[in-house]
């Protein structure tokens, strides 16, 4: 994959800024305008307009058939594929690089900056109706997809992954235990859980994403740009101790390792050998369709704190859908996405078909997420989340974190197999994520 130089970087210096304040073959034509001219404009295109789409959210043809149905001029066509980190994201570079990205794409949050960096998205901010859509996102998620500049807007949120945790209820009772509200009480209940046979859960030594929401939780920054350089600290003080705490309950056994969504890993959920999940409102259903046994028998409450009586929680996941670099039509591309991502008939859609926690404001109000949930003995668990979703600390996301998840992720399985520390797989981390930011010529301070 060719790199570019870095792009402006005091454009760039919020590029990654993650303030969650609220919670393919070839495209139609290859050319087009810039990611920057493109905006100056966006002209509507003349004639009957084929969109390509690429997504892996399941069930996303039937939510499109719906635009298609009411939309005979601006026809989309849909790729449902595997989802970025498991190829779909060098699949969009390397097709970018030819010319031949499709002309709308799906690409999480904590990934925008890498596709930025590469110039490999069509600013859409002057495209008809993209301006008025701020007002159905929180300030936060707008952030996240405008990179902070005023004018330019470079995604549409989709859906946001605020963090909560699951637990089970029944077993808490029985053991006569309340939902842990801090760290502190969750390590204690660890033991008091490992004396009855169990664990209070699955320490996610895959999913580093996860542990990132743990860090900004506490109050940890990994990346940030001072204007010319960006700057990585994947050890601040924060993320050592959240480290440490892991390594804590890892060393004295009181977590469970197993590879996370796998079939070992539903049954011990589904089993009750493993108790609690700190994980985003998307794991309600990977909770219900993995252990369903275990039905009613759930509750989800807030992330526990650092300090008592505080009320701060974190994002994991969460994705947004662009419109790629080259593509011929950005006003229609403009339009699907209003549509997709705010009016009440695409989200409910995306609900029903895809279990979609939307990030529009809209979405609080379907009747999906105001219900009790039986699976989770009637609890409205979704305010929960919508709670959470205010509470969710700043991040800074850097220009090359499936690099980095990768890298760490491999330090992080070596430790939870009692080869070398969490601590030590982030020192690790940080070093292969300079040594990446180099090597694509960004500047990288200190």
């Amino acid at each position: 994959m060719k790199t570019t130089k870095f792009l402006s970087v005091a454009a760039l210096a919020v590029a990654a800024t993650v303030a969650l304040a609220g919670c393919s073959a070839g495209g139609s034509g290859s050319g087009g305008g810039s990611a920057d001219t493109a905006a100056a404009s966006c002209k509507p295109s003349s004639g009957k307009v084929t969109l390509d789409f690429t997504t892996w959210v399941p069930n996303m043809d039937k939510v499109v058939a719906i635009w298609n149905k009411a939309n005979p001029d601006i026809q989309v066509k849909t790729s449902i594929v595997a989802n970025g980190n498991s190829g779909t994201y060098q699949n969009f570079f390397n097709q970018l690089k030819a010319k031949q990205a499709p002309d709308i794409g799906q690409v999480e949050y904590d990934t925008l900056p890498a596709f930025r960096v590469q110039g490999g998205l069509e600013d859409i901010g002057a495209c008809s109706g993209i301006s008025a859509a701020k007002k159905d996102f929180s300030d936060g998620l707008w952030n996240q997809v405008t990179f902070g500049e005023s004018k330019s807007v470079y995604a549409v949120p989709q859906d946001s992954g605020p963090m909560a945790l699951y637990y089970r209820k029944d077993l808490f009772e029985k053991a006569g235990l309340d939902a842990p509200k801090t760290w502190e009480e969750y390590a204690e209940d660890a033991v008091k859980i490992k004396a009855l046979g169990g664990n209070i859960t699955n320490f996610a030594k895959g999913d580093v994403n996860q542990f990132a929401g743990l860090v900004s939780q506490a109050g940890g920054q990994w990346f940030a740009n001072s204007g010319d350089s960006w700057k990585v600290d994947l050890t601040d003080a924060k993320s050592k101790k959240v480290a440490d705490y892991w390594q804590d309950l890892i060393d004295k056994k009181l977590v469970n390792t197993l590879p996370s969504f796998t079939d070992q890993w539903n049954a011990a959920y589904d089993s009750g050998q493993d108790w609690t999940w700190v994980s985003a409102v998307w794991g309600a259903n990977t909770i219900s369709s993995g252990a369903p046994s275990t039905s009613g028998k759930w509750a989800v409450a807030p992330m526990p704190q650092w300090s008592e009586g505080e009320s701060k929680s974190a994002a994991w996941g969460g994705s947004s859908n662009v419109v790629f670099a080259g593509s011929e039509h950005p006003a229609e591309a403009s339009k699907f996405l209003v549509w997709l991502n705010t009016s009440t008939e695409a989200l409910s859609a995306l609900n029903k078909e895809a279990n979609l926690y939307p990030a529009s404001s809209t979405g609080a109000e379907l009747p999906a997420l105001t219900e009790g949930l039986p699976f989770y003995g009637n609890q409205k668990i979704y305010e929960e989340f919508a709670t959470a979703a205010k509470d969710i600390q700043p991040f800074t996301w850097g220009p090359t974190m499936t690099q980095t998840y990768s890298d760490v992720s491999d330090g992080f399985g070596s430790a939870a197999s009692g080869d070398g520390t969490l601590l030590e797989a982030l020192e690790s981390g940080q070093s292969k994520t300079v040594a990446a930011l180099k090597a694509q010529s960004i500047p990288v301070k200190g």
